[in-house]
């Protein structure tokens, strides 16, 4: 029998009891958009958290957008984000008709380097692609509401906790504040990890994770949350969730989404808090071993343990010497019954929907390397040593090849 990649049955025999309990509760109240386990849950997540305010919401690509959208983001304006992470994250920025503009990786951790996103915010004030590639719009040009001759502006920065570990915000954060920027910290994968002990939800003006069943804290269809210590952006937040709602529900004040999570998946998370801090716990212990395991793989390269962050480890990713090479443990994993997978196959700039931006081939020679060479194994906090043990001698196998 296969190795599952992600376990979620062996997560529901645990807390088979507290989810039909709380679906039992909804179906008996009834009240199936915006019950009171949404409230429960928000007041739950802030505190784990430790943000003064969560918004739940209908997607983690919904979150990004109400985020983006209280922030009055449209055209004319740069938003800084990774070329290495899920559509979604640079989607939102051009649905509100607003430009992404990529910043190239950290090798070591995949996320946002540093010393990239200063030269791109210098190579957008100054309308210079010499000084980093920028897209096209960059140059002088007319946008809605801000005559000819205007140039994109930079706005702010989505960072992306690629597989649950936060960025350098000690590094980041100096940058935007002192070009006057906001960070919206996209925690899709990092929900429930730490930086220097404190949640990456709280590092930015807004923070947004998803719900999606396969992240580490998932339900059972779609769902979000934003987060932010901003009461005036919280009260926007909680309009733009409703048609831009005002007073009350035939009262709108702006445009918005109907964008709200059911009262069902509140209640399957609210069954699955009770375990996530173990569940983190055990994450860590799964990826330990395999970094122990996997000390006699030939020229892989396996994830660090950073002194100032813990990871939620959404995913384990390795990376093989080159593509063949990556080739020939597929190739071992296939014939051992292990699945794998590749997070991400072709950055973001490469792929056809961001063509208009007009980015090519080695713009961001990071993301593209590590694209043909990155491969992610199985993770769950219910993978045991002897499944790992079967997944890690397919890995060496492979790697000798």
């Amino acid at each position: 029998m296969s190795i599952p990649f992600i376990d979620l049955k062996s997560q529901y025999s645990r807390i088979e009891s507290r989810v039909k309990d709380g679906l039992d509760r909804v179906l008996a109240h009834g009240a199936y958009v915006m019950g009171p386990e949404i409230a429960e849950l928000e007041k739950e997540l802030a505190a784990f958290c430790g943000a003064k305010h969560a918004l739940a919401c209908s997607s983690g690509t919904d979150a990004l957008l109400l985020a983006l959208m209280a922030k009055n983001t449209g055209p004319g304006d740069a938003v800084l984000t990774t070329p290495f992470t899920f559509c979604a994250t640079a989607e939102v920025i051009a649905l509100l008709g607003a430009t992404p503009v990529f910043v190239d990786i950290d090798p070591d951790t995949f996320n946002i380097d540093p010393d990239s996103l200063k030269l791109a915010i210098q190579a957008l004030r100054s309308g210079d692609p010499d000084v980093y590639p920028l897209p096209s719009q960059a140059k002088a040009a007319e946008y809605p509401g801000k005559g000819p001759h205007a140039r994109l502006i930079p706005k702010g920065l989505i960072s992306v906790d690629l597989f649950g570990l936060p960025c350098d915000y000690d590094a980041i954060n100096p940058i935007l504040e002192e070009e006057g920027l906001w960070l919206l910290v996209d925690a899709a994968q990092s929900f429930g990890s730490l930086y220097k002990g404190i949640s990456p939800c709280t590092l930015g003006d807004t923070a947004c994770t998803s719900f999606f069943p396969a992240k580490p804290l998932g339900c059972y269809g779609d769902g979000g949350m934003c987060f932010t210590n901003d009461t005036r952006l919280h009260q926007v937040l909680e309009s733009l969730r409703v048609h831009g709602q005002g007073k009350n529900r035939y009262d709108n004040v702006r445009l918005g989404l109907n964008a709200r999570m059911d009262t069902m998946q509140a209640a399957v998370l609210l069954a699955k808090m009770s375990i996530f801090p173990g569940e983190i716990e055990l994450r860590n212990s799964v990826a330990r071993t395999y970094n122990n395991l996997l000390q006699e793989a030939r020229d892989i390269t396996v994830p660090s343990f950073l002194q100032d962050r813990q990871s939620a480890w959404a995913q384990y990713s390795l990376l093989a010497r080159d593509h063949e090479h990556r080739q020939a443990v597929f190739d071992s994993l296939k014939k051992n019954d292990v699945p794998w997978s590749v997070y991400y196959p072709l950055p973001l700039h490469l792929q056809d929907v961001f063509s208009y931006l007009g980015y090519s081939s080695g713009a961001f020679p990071v993301s593209e390397e590590m694209s043909e060479r990155i491969f992610s194994l199985p993770m769950h906090p219910y993978l045991d040593r002897k499944d790992q043990g079967k997944v890690a001698r397919a890995v060496i196998e492979g790697s000798r090849r």
